[in-house]
């Protein structure tokens, strides 16, 4: 399963060759560098440990810096693991959008903004009161629990609370254009997180054309 760590940059439009508009989110993804291999010998399952972004040495913690100086690479900021599906990778081994095909579909991953504490009807699309003769309920979220038996709030009831910043997959998005000289990818549509957010990117599960 093809995979890369990427930082979105933002979004901007494309036209392509009939004159048509296509509204693009660009990441700027890898290039990663494989930090460790495990293998069903040592590790009892086939997989391989990248990172992405180099790191200050002064805010790796001691296990971490001798972690990366057994790999011989530079400190890394992020790290993630993969399934390897019959893929040799070696240490050090660079993984870049080179290995991404313009037109195939991806699922991207990543974190949703934040919006905090939210009301019952953004979070959740409730409607709202009545807004004459004096309701005084106008955005509140109403009963919550029976009059007589059992008397308290049933769990999972929908009401205010904490909205957004969750983990978000977009699936079957289009890769619409790769520029391997400045390690970017031009995604149709947007995807998950705010500016500079990471975003972990691989070829669509199903779906693929």
């Amino acid at each position: 399963m093809k995979t890369i760590l990427g930082k979105k940059m933002g979004m901007t439009q494309i036209f392509t060759e009939a004159g048509a508009v296509v509204p693009v989110t660009v990441v700027e993804a890898g290039p990663m560098t494989v930090t460790q291999v495990k293998t069903v010998e040592t590790d009892g399952y086939d997989a391989v440990q990248v990172g992405f972004e180099d790191a200050k040495p002064q805010r790796v913690n001691k296990p971490m810096t001798g972690h990366f100086e057994k790999a011989g690479v530079a400190p890394k900021k992020h790290l993630i693991e993969f399934r390897t599906e019959g893929e040799a990778y070696e240490l050090g081994q660079q993984i870049t959008v080179a290995e991404f095909e313009e037109g195939k579909l991806l699922d991207v991953t990543g974190t949703s903004k934040g919006k905090g504490t939210q009301g019952n009807i953004k979070r959740h699309g409730h409607h709202r009161g009545p807004m004459s003769h004096g309701s005084k309920h106008k955005r509140l979220a109403g009963a919550l629990a029976a009059g007589t038996y059992p008397s308290r709030v049933f769990k999972g009831n929908a009401g205010p609370g904490r909205m957004g910043r969750e983990t978000v997959t977009v699936q079957n998005v289009e890769l619409v254009k790769v520029i391997e000289e400045k390690n970017l990818m031009l995604i149709k549509g947007a995807v998950p997180g705010n500016k500079g957010g990471i975003v972990r990117i691989q070829y669509a599960v199903k779906g693929q054309k």
